[in-house]
């Protein structure tokens, strides 16, 4: 069975291998189902068009097809998440009416001084929201309104799901992560309420990308959930660590896609080599 999957780079920087392998799965299990490309360029200054080119290119040379999104002339492409607020804006609004989000002056700063315990943050290092600075009442409006919106979460509730390699995966709604933020106060959509709402317009079957994403998944179907939507599958590949163990980031030198192209190393190559060698071919 084939599910139609997507691509979604983010270009704060050049890809990695990590990423490599990760798209690489995606089109593996896509198969004849297809993949979508979409540039997940929603975070400010720190996206670049000359990040988001290469990502083009690097998967290119890789062999990924896509067969929706840039230069391919889907049905609704070019898919470019900074071209898309007003339908981020409408699933907003379908959020508010239902009366799920609520909004949130409080900075990162204030939820860390208010947390009961203040080390205590999601899996994915995001603070736990403390139910005491919901606000007393629900507030209605039109337009999100220059300040951030969270999702109020269901405290105590375990969001259960079958993930294709981690197996059942659960994360405790007010434990392993707090309200989270849908709208950002720069007048933005946030991550989750772009996935969220680009994966179901976009018809993605299966979600496939790294197991640093488990909890933002467990968010990603209360969000579906409240907007009426069946939740995609989910495939979360393991992490791919550097020589000292630690997860790579795209900061991470000579193990750019680019980097790897530039020493010599073949498609082949970057997808199966391990980590140690590639480091050193690479001069690393």
């Amino acid at each position: 069975m084939t599910l139609r999957g997507r691509l979604a780079p983010t270009p704060t920087g050049l890809l990695h291998v990590g990423h490599a392998r990760t798209f690489a799965l995606a089109a593996e299990r896509a198969g004849a189902a297809g993949l979508v490309m979409r540039i997940e360029d929603l975070d400010g200054p720190r996206c670049r068009a000359e990040f988001a080119a290469a990502a083009l290119d690097d998967l290119r040379w890789l062999g990924l097809v896509w067969t929706e999104g840039p230069d391919v002339g889907g049905p609704h492409g070019p898919y470019r998440q900074s071209e898309r607020t007003p339908w981020f804006l409408d699933v907003w609004r379908r959020l508010e009416a239902a009366g799920v989000i609520y909004p949130s002056p409080h900075s990162r700063r204030d939820v860390e001084a208010a947390a009961v315990a203040p080390h205590e943050s999601a899996g994915d290092g995001e603070p736990i929201f403390p139910p005491a600075l919901r606000p007393p009442r629900r507030e209605r409006a039109a337009a999100p309104g220059g300040v951030a919106w969270r999702f109020r979460v269901p405290d105590g509730r375990t969001i259960e799901f079958e993930d294709a390699i981690q197996g059942l995966v659960r994360r405790t709604a007010g434990v392993d992560f707090g309200d989270f933020v849908v709208w950002r106060r720069d007048d933005l959509a946030a991550y989750e309420l772009a996935v969220v709402a680009d994966d179901h317009a976009m018809e993605i079957a299966e979600v496939v990308r790294g197991a640093d994403l488990l909890t933002s998944t467990a968010r990603q179907i209360l969000l579906n959930e409240a907007l009426g939507w069946p939740p995609p599958a989910f495939c979360h590949a393991p992490l791919v660590c550097d020589a000292a163990g630690q997860r790579l980031a795209k900061r991470a030198g000579g193990l750019a896609i680019r980097d790897l192209r530039a020493a010599g190393w073949s498609p082949v190559d970057v997808l199966t080599t391990e980590i140690a060698s590639l480091v050193a071919g690479a001069g690393g």
